[in-house]
Parts: C-alpha cells; sequence; structure tokens
C-alpha cells in the first residue's frame, strides 16, 4: 500500500502530507512509518509527523458495535432465522400477513432480512421485525412448520420474550451508532470537525450501557466499552488533530472540548488538555512562519508609516516589535462561540471570517480537509473486501481506478437514501405481484400450511 501511495504522489507531484487515514489493520502501522520516512525524506510533516496517522472512524466504531453483540448472538439469530422462514416463499410471506391482519398491526413496512457481515442491515432488520412481534407470536399457533423448521438446528427455536426485550433495549444504541457512522461517512460535508463531537456521546452511552439495570445489556455494554477505551479511552491513543479541528469549530472551541476531557478522563484530561493546547500554539506557529516568510519575500527593509509621524511604526518593525501583540489565536478564543444550529457553514464561516485571521484560516483549511473514514457511507458497514470478477481482473489497473472513480461520482447521493429507495421498490413489487396472487389467501377463514 505504501508504494502504491507513493507513486500517487508522484504522479500528483505532491510533496506534502498533513494526515493519511487508514483502517485499523495493524499491518498499516507499518505502511504508516514507511510513509513517514519517505515525506520526511522530500520535506517535512506537520508537528514533526507526530499526528500524520489517522484511523479510520467508521472502522473502530463497526468493531465496537460488533463487541457488543457478539455475546447476544443467539437472540439477534433467533430473529434473523424467523424473518428468513417468512421470507422464503410467497405462501409463507402471505400466511404472516394474514397473522399481520388478525392481530390489527397497522405498520405497513417490510420486514427486510439482513445480511450478517453488516450490522446496520442487522440494525435495519430489527428496527422493522420488532413491530411485528405479536404477529410472529401468532405465527406460532398457526404455522406447526413454522415452529418445527425453526427447532431443527441446535440450540434454536423460535424468539422468545427475551429475544424481543433485548432487541427493544438495544435498538436505540444501535441507532446512536448506525447515525455517527452515517455522519462521519459522508463525502460531501466536512467531516473531521463532527469526529469527536460524536464520539465523546458515544462514550457517554456507552457508560451507561454498561451500567444497566438488565444483565444481558450490561455484559454488552462492558465489552462494548472495552473496545471504546482501547481507541478512544486511551489519552495516548487519541489523535490531537481532532480535538484541535474541535477547538477551531467556532459553535465549540475550547469549552466544549474540555467538558468532555473533565468527564472520560478526570485527572488525565488535564495532560491532554496541556497537550493540546501546546500543539494548537505549535500549528499557528508554524503556519505563521510560513506567512511571514511569504510575505518577507522582496521585501529588503520594513515600509514607513506616512501617519506615523513619530516613526513609532518603523522603529517596532524594524525591531521586530509587533504593534499589538495578541495574536489571530487569541483573538479567536477570547471571542464568543457562534450559535450552534445543525446546518451551520463551519467553510463559510472561515471564508467570511479569512480576512479577520488570514493565518489560523489555513490552519482550519486544512484540517478541516482531513477525511475520518476511509470509506464512503455506501460500504462503511461491510466488513467483506471488494472483490473484482474474472472479467474486471483482466483490466489494466488504469482502467479499473477509472471505473471506480466514475461509479462513485454516478452513485454520489447518501446510503442512506439509496438503502431506502431499494427497500420502497420491493414492498412495491411485493404488493403488485404477490398480492394479486396470493393476497387472498389472507383474508380466507382458513389458512392453508402447504408450501
Amino acid at each position: 500500500m505504501a508504494k502504491e501511495v507513493e507513486t500517487c504522489l508522484n504522479a500528483w507531484e505532491l510533496n506534502r502530507a498533513f494526515s493519511i487515514t487508514v483502517d485499523n489493520a495493524s499491518s498499516n502501522d507499518v505502511e504508516i512509518k514507511f510513509m513517514k520516512k519517505w515525506i520526511n525524506a522530500r520535506n517535512y510533516l506537520l508537528l514533526n509527523e507526530e499526528y500524520i496517522h489517522m484511523r479510520c472512524c467508521a472502522h473502530i466504531l463497526s468493531l465496537i458495535v460488533k463487541e457488543g453483540l457478539k455475546d447476544e448472538d443467539i437472540s439477534i439469530t433467533r430473529i434473523r432465522k424467523a424473518v428468513k422462514y417468512v421470507r422464503l416463499s410467497p405462501s409463507r410471506l402471505a400466511r404472516f400477513k394474514g397473522c399481520v391482519e388478525r392481530e390489527k398491526i397497522s405498520y405497513k413496512g417490510l420486514i427486510c432480512l439482513d445480511v450478517e457481515t453488516r450490522w446496520n442491515s442487522t440494525y435495519l432488520m430489527l428496527v422493522t421485525v420488532v413491530k411485528y412481534q405479536k404477529a410472529f407470536d401468532l405465527l406460532e399457533t398457526v404455522d406447526a412448520k413454522y415452529v418445527k423448521e425453526l427447532s431443527r438446528d441446535k440450540g434454536l427455536e423460535v424468539p422468545l420474550s427475551k429475544d424481543w426485550d433485548f432487541a427493544n433495549t438495544v435498538l436505540p444504541f444501535l441507532k446512536i451508532f448506525y447515525d455517527s457512522t452515517m455522519h462521519i461517512s459522508g463525502s460531501s460535508y466536512v467531516t473531521s470537525n463532527i469526529y469527536m463531537k460524536d464520539v465523546f456521546p458515544i462514550g457517554r452511552k456507552i457508560r451507561l450501557l454498561s451500567e444497566h439495570n438488565d444483565a444481558s445489556i450490561k455484559s454488552m455494554g462492558i465489552s462494548m466499552k472495552s473496545k471504546y477505551d482501547k481507541y478512544w479511552g486511551n489519552v495516548d491513543g487519541i489523535n490531537v488533530l481532532l480535538l484541535i479541528v474541535v477547538v477551531l469549530d467556532p459553535t465549540c472551541k475550547f469549552g466544549y472540548v474540555n467538558y468532555f476531557l473533565d468527564y472520560f478522563f478526570d485527572v488525565d484530561g488535564e495532560a491532554l488538555k496541556t497537550k493540546l493546547s501546546s500543539s494548537l500554539k505549535s500549528i499557528y506557529r508554524e503556519y505563521e512562519g510560513w506567512e511571514e516568510g511569504s510575505q518577507s519575500i522582496g521585501e529588503s527593509q520594513p515600509e514607513e508609516d506616512d501617519n506615523d509621524i513619530h516613526g513609532m511604526s518603523f522603529y517596532k518593525k524594524s525591531t521586530g516589535q509587533r504593534i499589538n501583540p495578541k495574536s489571530e489565536l487569541d483573538k479567536y478564543l477570547a471571542e464568543e462561540c457562534e450559535p450552534y444550529f445543525v446546518e451551520f457553514d463551519i467553510l463559510n464561516w472561515w471564508k467570511v471570517n479569512s480576512t479577520r485571521f488570514p493565518i489560523l484560516s489555513s490552519v482550519a483549511r486544512d484540517v478541516l480537509a482531513i477525511p475520518v473514514s476511509t470509506v464512503a457511507s455506501e460500504s462503511a458497514f461491510s466488513t467483506g473486501g471488494r472483490v473484482l470478477d474474472p472479467h474486471r481482473s483482466n483490466l489494466t489497473p488504469s482502467i479499473v481506478e477509472v471505473l471506480v472513480c466514475t461509479q462513485d461520482w454516478l452513485k454520489g447521493s447518501p446510503f442512506s437514501n439509496l438503502f431506502d429507495e431499494d427497500l420502497k421498490e420491493l414492498e412495491t413489487f411485493e404488493k403488485e405481484i404477490i398480492s394479486p396472487t396470493l393476497y387472498a389467501t389472507t383474508s380466507a377463514s382458513v389458512i392453508s400450511l402447504d408450501d
């Protein structure tokens, strides 16, 4: 991978890298080490390469969810088997719809079977299927094959009451992870400033989950907390750039960051605050040096101000003294935070205020450009790799790159919209194709159990 990145940087004539975002595979540590060495030899990295390694947030969130769900997988497996049974044939689906009508369930959403390697599809399956709990309970009494078939596998049976309770309890927590993953995996807006703003509340929810009264929920929370702490609970493991970009969010600044550092880290939080403050000042000084260096080109001596009759301005410029010692950073931090609202456009704010903060706006421009996810939202939940079929495997790397980029541009709409559209189309299809031929069965007084 490192060699490919090197090739790309050379091809694009780039000799400077701000950060490199990769997933959490251990092999990437070696790749990042190589990239640090290669880039540093040609120019230099921000803060002496200390913060170039950015771990993919979507990947970490996925690991946390899977860690929490693995011990309670039996409950989800039972529900999954029930959904699979219902969707296996049109007659079974029609029979299930009959149970829905008899229970007078008003919800008309489609029950979808999940993909086991994608926890988001499991979440979406549970969101709809819990609304049909009474229909599944009724199905046990009207369809003997339902009970018999689900009991074939050792240790499995029809969903129990505790399985439904578990699903209803865990759904609000899974929704937080689902929404956050969709949020930070976006590709049409800034995500670096929302990384820690999503991570901190998730940590707070996990802490509450680990203190839950229900033993199974508490166990899940403890498992999630151990994985969360591995990546975000250790002050040494947090990339300070992700905190700096929150400080450069005019709706947050230091107040927001300090609140959560105190909440999560206690004494260690003070050390992280100090590290954050010093790192922000160091970055600002680096950019300030670049700005002054570019302005000094072609200047042989300071210009004299015609209105400065006492020569004070000329004197201070000549001796290196500033008329106003207060830096842009100090001014920015001293101002009140901007009112927060969901549609706040942070890029536009820095664009409008770039004349007031020319140096700091350059810092903000670069840190806001950091990608915090290595995948688009369409792939954020998948644990499998992308596989080329035999035909496409024969294409040249350049053609494959062109096809991948073109497909990405054509499918630029968010995953959630695409998924919702697919569900709506499938639901319409079922109503048009299945209902005319089989829906009469659901309203009959006698229901046939023959498949």
